[in-house]
């Protein structure tokens, strides 16, 4: 086959004369078949999209009077045709397509205006069935589509109401759609149909419940360009749905950091029920103190109390509306972003003083059990489900003599959910529902031990009749008994270590209690 090189390619303005229009989302369509009657340009169209244009006054040839063949199969085989495709796809400006399109009778189509069935908004409902998810599969939208993109040096297509309006301001200039505006769309186009066969892939893994898929198909919409990555110099982006988790509504657009100490807030969060007012104040994605109170404010007092260095210029999240109480509190240091599910008017007031402070309000939780992360690597990318498991009751052992007081079980329960938010190697001591120590990402679990002790210490915090959660077991009895030494009086900790033994005789040793969880919460 005889190819056109790149350099070949008819960059001149594109005059259009006819347009092939078949949507699903209708919105717009009759001002855009408007413009283009107005300079008159054909206007071909199926089914329900020439019902709308006819009903507008407009006029319309449909494709059966074009392919002398009627929409068959219920409507599943419109425009799969020769005589559709042919005009779509022919390389008008080489002379072999030129004559043979005119040998068989084929009239070019310059413009493209189609969407497709809205499959992933079908597969969305509760009471979808694979028969309606099915047919909601579009083939010869895509098809249409991705001809024309191919044929983007010949041909315009459209794929989103959106790109409507500056369309109709370039084509009225009389000057024809630019190639570079051509190209534009048509990579559009591509990404589009991409990330429909994306959600039918996923469609079909979940139907078979393939949890982890044979192919990774990601397929996410761009929220704009970040000023940079983790440092000036990195370039960076957003992409996905943010938006349906938070909202920023004040303050500096959030950057690369940002995002991600929402990400590591929110899902810290998601573990403790609105019922109990509760606040978290993070630094670079890590937990600088976390507390449980009867009351946001003194929640906030309890948090901030565990490391009162670190909070500066960090992030607060709580779990309730903010109240103008919790808010004074917030204020009197320097904090970059405060997220809550709503805002009292008097906190407002206070809180959008300082011009560059962000204010979120979170929408909803990220603590679906179908979420995933994916993480790249050399070669390629790791995928896991989220951590969302905490301590399934059935799997709680204790092996020790001493039976956890209800108090300490209170309390273990709390550390157990920030550890679980913890980099390994990970521990917490705890007490009255606050963090009191955070030993963080340590290569040694009694060096993250000692990490935390160290910190309660440096704050004037007492660790006696603390409790201590480990994300992982305790390898070896040292770290129980620094533990013991520090004044901690219950653990919780995964067990499974060859020396569990070891490790509960000197927890019976100190009268600690210990529950073995059964489940481990390494985060790297």
């Amino acid at each position: 086959m005889a190819l056109q090189p790149l350099e070949s390619l008819p960059e001149e303005p594109l005059k259009i004369k006819r347009a092939l229009i078949s949507v699903s989302d209708k919105t717009g369509i009759t001002q855009i078949a408007k413009a283009l009657h107005k300079q008159d340009v054909e206007l071909i169209s199926t089914g329900g999209t020439a019902a709308a244009l006819r009903e507008a006054g407009l006029p319309v040839t449909d494709v059966r009077d074009i392919t002398s063949f009627e929409e068959c199969l219920d409507g599943r085989v419109k425009t799969l045709h020769p005589f559709i495709h042919g005009g779509i796809l022919a390389r008008t400006s080489h002379e072999p397509d030129a004559k043979e399109i005119e040998q068989l009778g084929i009239d070019p189509i310059e413009l493209v205006i189609v969407n497709l069935y809205p499959f992933r908004k079908t597969v969305s409902k509760q009471d979808v069935t694979p028969a309606i998810a099915t047919e909601n599969i579009d083939i010869g939208g895509p098809t249409m589509i991705r001809a024309a993109a191919k044929n983007f040096a010949h041909v315009a297509v459209l794929t989103n109401p959106g790109q409507y309006e500056t369309f109709i301001t370039e084509f009225k200039t009389g000057s024809g759609i630019t190639f570079t505006t051509r190209r534009t769309l048509a990579r559009k186009a591509f990404e589009l149909t991409a990330a429909y066969d994306s959600a039918i892939s996923a469609y079909f893994n979940k139907m078979e419940e393939l949890e982890i898929p044979d192919q990774l198909n990601l397929s996410l919409p761009s929220g704009g360009e970040l000023r940079y990555g983790e440092n000036p110099h990195q370039k960076a982006g957003i992409y996905g749905e943010q938006d349906h988790y938070i909202n920023c509504f004040h303050g500096k657009q959030l950057s690369y950091n940002n995002y991600m100490d929402i990400d590591a807030a929110l899902r810290l969060m998601a573990d403790f029920p609105s019922q109990d007012p509760t606040v978290a104040i993070f630094k670079h994605t890590v937990p600088c103190g976390v507390a449980v109170s009867g009351h946001l404010a003194e929640a906030y007092k309890k948090a901030f109390s565990t490391d009162t260095m670190s909070p500066f210029g960090g992030i607060v999240c709580v779990n309730q509306t903010l109240d103008v109480d919790t808010a004074r509190e917030i204020d009197s240091i320097f904090t970059e972003i405060v997220m809550a599910p709503g805002f009292t008017d008097d906190a407002l007031d206070l809180l959008v003083q300082k011009k560059n402070r962000r204010l979120i309000t979170i929408r909803k939780w990220p603590n679906s059990s179908s979420d995933f992360s994916v993480r790249s690597i050399f070669g390629g990318a790791l995928l896991q489900q989220e951590n969302h498991l905490l301590a399934p009751g059935d799997k709680l052992h204790i092996p020790t003599n001493r039976n956890p007081t209800d108090t300490e079980l209170k309390n273990l329960h709390f550390a157990w959910r920030v550890v679980k938010h913890i980099k390994s190697n990970g521990i917490v001591y705890a007490g009255n529902m606050q963090t009191l120590g955070i030993g963080i990402g340590q290569t040694s679990r009694v060096d993250s031990s000692e990490l935390a002790i160290r910190k309660a210490y440096k704050e004037g915090l007492s660790l006696q009749d603390s409790v201590i959660a480990s994300d992982a077991f305790f390898p070896f009895a040292d770290g129980v008994e620094a533990a013991a030494k520090a004044g901690a009086t219950a653990i919780i900790q995964p067990g499974g270590s060859i020396r569990d033994e070891e490790v509960v005789k000197a927890a019976d040793k100190n009268d600690m209690a210990m529950i073995f969880t059964g489940v481990r919460h390494f985060r790297h």
